[in-house]
């Protein structure tokens, strides 16, 4: 079983930054793709960026393209989300999925992914 726990989240002002983090709990951590997903209030969940399992290829939402980075760290079991030039409409719950990588492409389908943190909220303000 994988457990995943985000941290990071919080307030920022528009055109501030903030860096997410999210610790997987598994073993076997480099055997999944790892995705960022968002969700605002009264809106379907949507992707955000995604990074396949050796860090080779990574993935985004061109809504923060250019202002957003995925990496990971298959040592420490954790993945990141760099977060700058915020922008009002970034505010959500931002949650941490897990996708058991059986090729070398991680996918931007929320449906695909097994495994979910519990989410934290950021909050951009102008």
């Amino acid at each position: 079983q994988v457990q995943l726990v985000e941290s990071g989240g919080g307030f920022a002002q528009a055109g501030g930054s903030l860096r997410l983090s999210c610790a997987h709990s598994g073993r076997t951590f480099s055997m999944y793709h790892m995705g960022w997903f968002r969700q605002a209030a009264g809106k379907e969940r949507e992707f955000v960026a995604a990074i396949n399992w050796n860090s080779e290829r990574t993935y985004y939402a061109d809504s923060v393209k250019g202002r957003f980075t995925i990496s990971r760290d298959n040592g420490n079991k954790t993945v990141s989300l760099q977060m700058n030039s915020l922008q009002l409409e970034d505010t959500g719950v931002y949650l941490c999925a897990a996708d058991r990588a059986y090729t070398d492409y991680a996918s931007m389908d929320n449906n695909e992914y097994d495994y979910w943190g519990d989410g934290t909220q950021v909050t951009v303000s102008s």
